[in-house]
């Protein structure tokens, strides 16, 4: 008969003791110790219980187990960034969503979005006058834009890109009446939130219409008078002018709704908003819900222009241009290319399957 090795004491037979436990309980054990020598002051620590600890973040299993193709698939799938056949097909349930909002919800959502956006002008002008550097409030404006868009506001720029894109895509019940009603209540809710603004702030800038506008209300007052009246005063080209400034601005201001769909962290949001909000107030672009706190405060404050100026070598002009250019340099083009993506050539020629990565931009 052979001779049998000792059992040690507390290991039973048929397990070999702790070597031999499940990986997970284990791997809690070393990190319950690792723990109990930090709180408890002890400054040792076997290092060769280091090695084999795999941290876990909230949770999360390994994906070692897993093939190489499903790892891949789903680290993507946590990242940051959303690729932009997502966000596309966000945009288009975005802009369905809107068509189908109730008429209470689009009003106040855009009432808010209205009121916050002038105060982030008012902020930014009063910035550069007391600095003295128009960058500095054009870096900081953007704040405004990025707490409406994190509140779940809307704006008619954003709209003018959003929701006809559920129209191009013939989704069930948005049509043309749907369209333009969202529209128009959008509009009428900035307007009251920019209004609104325009009233407390000119308050503010004249000790309740006591005194004098100081020095931020006389620049709006310039403002309000160099792009009405100077426009007016220009001619075609002024208007010319007017309307591609209106056009580039929602460019890029509808680049910043879209940008933020980019990314699923409140970070990555506000950093993709804030680049091209930054852009199109430094390069001076018109922006129908800026310019309806713009002008209607000059007016309070005393400016030397009217409201019939105000809409019609302003804002009726820049409505056009802001739904020109979101609409076509952003929601038409993005819904083209992402959205209703035509086929590789390599899958035309081979008749194949084809690697998604064929359609990505190229590095």
């Amino acid at each position: 008969m052979l001779h049998q090795k000792p059992q040690r004491r507390g290991v039973k037979s048929g397990h070999a003791g702790r070597c031999r436990e499940a990986p997970g309980r284990l791997r809690q054990k070393r990190f319950a110790f690792f723990m109990a020598s930090r709180t408890s002051g002890r400054h040792f620590f076997p290092i060769s219980l280091l090695v084999p600890i795999k941290v876990q973040i909230n949770g999360a299993r390994s994906l070692n187990h897993l093939p190489a193709k499903e790892r891949t698939r789903r680290r993507t799938f946590e990242m940051s960034y959303i690729q932009p056949q997502e966000f596309a097909t966000k945009m288009v349930d975005a802009g369905e969503a809107k068509v189908f909002m109730s008429t209470k919800d689009t009003l106040i959502r855009a009432y808010m979005a209205g009121a916050i956006l002038a105060l982030a002008a008012a902020f930014a002008v009063t910035v550069a006058v007391n600095t003295g550097q128009f960058i500095i409030g054009a870096l900081l404006f953007p704040v405004g834009f990025s707490m409406l868009y994190l509140l779940g506001f809307d704006l008619l720029t954003g709209v003018f890109t959003l929701v006809p894109l559920a129209l191009f895509d013939k989704r069930p019940g948005v049509t043309t009446k749907g369209m333009l009603r969202n529209w128009g209540l959008v509009f009428v809710g900035n307007f009251a939130g920019a209004m609104t603004t325009a009233i407390f702030m000119a308050i503010t800038f004249t000790m309740g219409f006591t005194l004098e506008p100081n020095a931020v209300g006389a620049r709006l007052m310039d403002i309000g008078h160099s792009r009405t009246v100077g426009y007016a005063e220009a001619g075609a080209g002024g208007m010319l002018t007017l309307f591609v400034r209106a056009v580039m601005c929602n460019w890029m201001v509808s680049t910043g709704v879209v940008a933020a769909m980019m990314s699923s962290s409140v970070s990555g949001k506000i950093m993709a908003m804030w680049m091209p909000i930054l852009v199109f107030f430094y390069l001076g672009f018109e922006h129908s819900i800026v310019n309806m706190f713009l002008f209607p405060i000059g007016i309070l404050l005393g400016a030397d222009f009217t409201w019939g100026d105000y809409l019609m070598y302003n804002e009726i002009p820049t409505v056009i241009g802001n739904l020109v250019g979101g609409l076509t340099f952003v929601g038409a083009m993005l819904y083209a290319t992402h959205y209703k993506m035509s086929p590789s050539r390599r899958q035309l020629d081979s008749h194949g399957p084809v690697s998604p990565l064929v359609s990505g931009p190229a590095e």
